[in-house]
């Protein structure tokens, strides 16, 4: 459009009606005369409206993907650390309650049986000084050790100390096949000895061959002269299975040891021997048998009118 007197004069003009229907529409509110050409244009410009915005929207949504990606990573990375973290800290904590309750356990023995314990962690195991079935414990002379000491548990005989270094000492295990220990039966008292065998449960020669033995009964040390190897009263298995008597002097029983020999961490060396034998003191109580449930029963008497009802009337 030129510029020209008449031009302004139009623009002008137009302002001015712009102005005077922004008033009657702002005073007029929802009545306002200009409301259906307000709709007319919604209807008439709102799908060009949509399809602009439709077709600009995944650009702006892409655009603004790529520019919160970093910091959706960084937030991955940080909730990754912490569940590393977390499980890391679950871990610990279990292995902690595990060897505190285990600690507590040879505590309660060495208590009951009034022995004096130097506590040891188990830090290697495997062949050592010729024999088979060994550990290695992180006590030495240092702390008192010496040889041919009984190392004991919270479930009961490890097995006896056999080198000893400044900081460690080497342990044969009571199920190495050259460990043999005196034995002592519960309550009965009958002798033997007990020889290891590897995986397998340990071999006892009783010295009575005529001696009363049954499965579940449980074996502690006898102790040695001078309680070196072995202080009395450490408990050392439960017998699964007694050979039948053949008129021998002896009668062979097989034992299940208290220790589980593969799962090690804990133990104890026994560094001053008890002033007298516990005997029995330092075997756990035996689990109560289950109460039979008691069976009631109900028996069901005719009475005698429903004998008297049976019977024909005319009696």
């Amino acid at each position: 459009m030129r510029d020209t007197r008449e031009s302004r004069l139009l623009l002008v003009l137009l302002i001015a009606i712009a102005f005077a229907l922004i008033t009657v529409d702002i005073r007029a509110g929802e009545e306002s005369p200009v409301d259906g050409a307000r709709q007319a244009a919604a209807a008439v410009f709102g799908p060009v409206e949509e399809g602009v915005a439709t077709a600009v929207d995944p650009v702006a949504n892409a655009i603004g993907a790529v520019r919160d990606s970093g910091e959706r990573h960084n937030r991955i990375a940080t909730l990754e650390r912490e569940n590393a973290a977390l499980k890391a800290k679950l871990g610990s904590e279990d292995l902690t309650r595990s060897r505190i309750h285990e600690l507590d356990e040879m505590l309660k023995r060495a208590g009951a049986g009034q022995y004096g314990i130097k506590g040891a962690e188990v830090i290697a195991i495997g062949a050592a000084q010729g024999f088979s079935w060994t550990v290695t414990i992180d006590a030495g002379s240092k702390d008192g050790i010496e040889r041919d000491m009984t190392v004991l548990n919270g479930d009961g005989l490890v097995g006896r100390v056999t080198t000893v270094g400044p900081d460690t000492s080497t342990v044969v295990l009571a199920n190495d096949p050259d460990f043999t220990v005196g034995t002592r039966l519960e309550k009965t008292g009958e002798l033997g000895f007990a020889t290891g065998q590897g995986d397998r449960a340990l071999s006892v020669q009783m010295l009575n061959g005529k001696a009363k033995v049954s499965p579940g009964d449980r074996l502690v040390t006898f102790g040695s002269r001078g309680n070196k190897p072995f202080v009395p009263g450490v408990p050392i298995g439960e017998v699964v299975k007694v050979d039948p008597s053949r008129g021998d002097l002896t009668r062979t029983v097989w034992v299940r040891p208290f220790v589980g020999f593969s799962r090690l961490d804990i133990v104890g060396v026994v560094v001053m021997p008890p002033r007298e034998d516990p005997r029995d003191a330092v075997l756990p109580p035996k689990p109560e048998a289950p109460k039979p449930t008691p069976t009631v029963t109900v028996t069901v008497t005719p009475s005698g009118t429903a004998s008297l009802a049976a019977q024909p009337a005319d009696d």
